[in-house]
């Protein structure tokens, strides 16, 4: 058999499997325009205000502590409803500012408490798991500190409650910072699309779809029901999702409250994050994905949905192989020149573009009054969605061979616009070596669009540079930005050390 042959078979065979991830978004597309005006109402209205407890999972949170508990302190609940617990695993500076902060509010006659831990037992499932064996709230309400929440936000969840089956009520996630940067508008229309479409649509359709982690109240029986808090994955937050699920417990996804967040500016911090997820999935469709189809509680539906939901990452790695065959695909000399582009750009430009601009294009629209101003966007989106193809396809095979691992935590620089600046602050996103493949990459993209140039394929020329753009974006920026931050910092220092000598 000839290495073009082969080729040809790896190729279309990736076409096909990519293919049907795009199946899946216009899956989603349908669901979501078929309920989209099916808004989910509370059974009725709680007489008397239940007690809650709101847990803040800090580590190392420096910039944005302060902040997280003064929002949470501002809310429209009745005070002497909450219970505010301050779950702090830090080992810098964090600690003496909550401590401090949390003071301030006791004074104030709130219900707030730091608990402390010397070690990271469990990470963020730890945390939490430890601060609910002290909760006296039936309900637990959970804000990352990267979350500003509104003041209204427990008054429109709660009562959602008031149906003994809810176990979960969870908002939409808004962005504090989308006009930051470049970067930070491709996050947020990322972001988007998960929580416009893919969870609107799951939810009214009645699929299985997972607490966030964050932003969201969790009925603290579902919790208990369905096993507790786990940290044998890195996605504490869709692990017990599906295992509330399957215990009977109905989740509430709320598309019209939103509750604002700060997007990562570093792109070694995105990519972690990203990375985190990612493994995270794989972990749980490890734990859970056998479960889950033998389930006799769910519906046909909610299998396959929840299949596509813990799968759809092993998209990455078919992306990878995908990039790598574009050069021999690209160049290999076709018999019938003039249907070249029935077999390799019309395959992409289906697979891997009109069903994504499709799902991103709904997902600005139906959020935002100024979401024509972002639609340039859009075909950036795929560039970096294929540029951090390389480390979510590292962090997959993490997922498949490794059981937990660190939880490692996304900076955040209390950042909000333009003109804030970051460079000088502390939490470097984790750089490594992987930057120079992604720079590989992108060179070796270069050379597939020169010789699409050359051969007149001039419908690939566009999406290769879409995709040599992604993988160079990505690298570049992923050794720059740390670069950057070093030469700041010693700039900063220098004068310091003259002024020291002088004196």
């Amino acid at each position: 058999m000839s290495f073009q042959t082969i080729s040809l078979t790896v190729y279309f065979i990736i076409i096909g499997l990519l293919s049907l991830c795009g199946l899946h978004r216009y899956m989603m597309l349908y669901l979501y325009f078929r309920h989209r005006k099916e808004s989910p109402q509370p059974a009725s209205h709680f007489k008397e205000l239940p007690l809650v407890t709101i847990q803040l999972p800090f580590y190392n949170e420096l910039y944005v502590a302060e902040r997280a508990i003064e929002h949470v302190c501002r809310m429209r609940y009745p005070k002497e409803r909450m219970e505010i617990q301050v779950l702090d695993d830090s080992t810098d500076e964090t600690t003496e500012i909550c401590r401090r902060k949390v003071l301030e509010y006791q004074n104030r006659g709130f219900d707030i408490e730091l608990y402390h831990r010397d070690d990271r037992t469990g990470y963020k499932a730890g945390a939490l798991k430890r601060g609910l064996e002290s909760a006296r709230g039936e309900f637990v309400a959970i804000f990352d500190a990267d979350f500003v929440p509104p003041e209204d936000i427990l008054d429109r969840m709660i009562h959602y409650f008031t149906d003994p089956k809810v176990g979960v009520v969870q908002s939409r996630w808004g962005h504090i910072n989308r006009g930051y940067s470049f970067l930070t508008q491709i996050q947020s229309i990322l972001l988007d699309g998960h929580f416009v479409v893919e969870q609107t649509a799951r939810n009214r359709a009645g699929r299985f779809f997972n607490f966030n982690g964050t932003a969201g109240i969790w009925r603290r029986q579902a919790i208990e029901d369905a096993g507790g808090w786990d940290g044998d994955t890195l996605t504490e937050d869709l692990d017990l999702s599906f295992r509330a699920q399957l215990a009977g417990y109905r989740f509430v996804f709320l598309r019209d409250l939103v509750c604002p967040a700060e997007l990562p500016v570093d792109m070694n911090a995105f990519k972690s994050q990203q990375r985190r997820w990612v493994t995270g999935h794989c972990q749980v469709g490890r734990k859970l994905l056998g479960t889950i189809v033998h389930s006799k509680a769910a519906t046909f539906e909610q299998k396959v949905e929840a299949c596509f939901q813990l799968l759809m990452v092993y998209a990455y790695p078919c992306v990878v192989l995908l990039m790598m065959l574009m050069l021999p695909m690209i160049s290999t000399e076709w018999k019938e020149e003039d249907y070249a582009w029935l077999y390799i750009d019309l395959p992409i430009f289906l697979a891997a573009t009109t069903s994504v601009w499709s799902f991103y294009f709904v997902s600005q629209k139906e959020s935002d009054a100024n979401w024509p101003s972002r639609i340039i966007y859009l075909p950036f989106v795929i560039s970096i969605g294929i540029g951090i193809a390389l480390s979510n396809t590292r962090a997959i095979f993490e997922g498949l061979f490794g059981r937990g691992g660190e939880f490692v935590r996304t900076p955040k620089y209390g950042v909000r616009g333009r003109t804030d600046r970051w460079l000088h602050k502390r939490y470097d996103g984790l750089p490594n070596l992987l930057p120079v493949l992604e720079i590989a990459f992108g060179l070796y993209l270069s050379v597939a669009v020169y010789n699409a140039i050359v051969l007149e394929r001039y419908l690939s020329i566009f999406f290769l540079i879409l995709f040599q753009f992604g993988f160079l974006y990505v690298g570049c920026l992923s050794l720059a930005q740390p670069l950057l931050r070093s030469r700041y910092r010693r700039g900063v220092q220098r004068p310091v050390a003259k002024e020291a000598t002088a004196a």
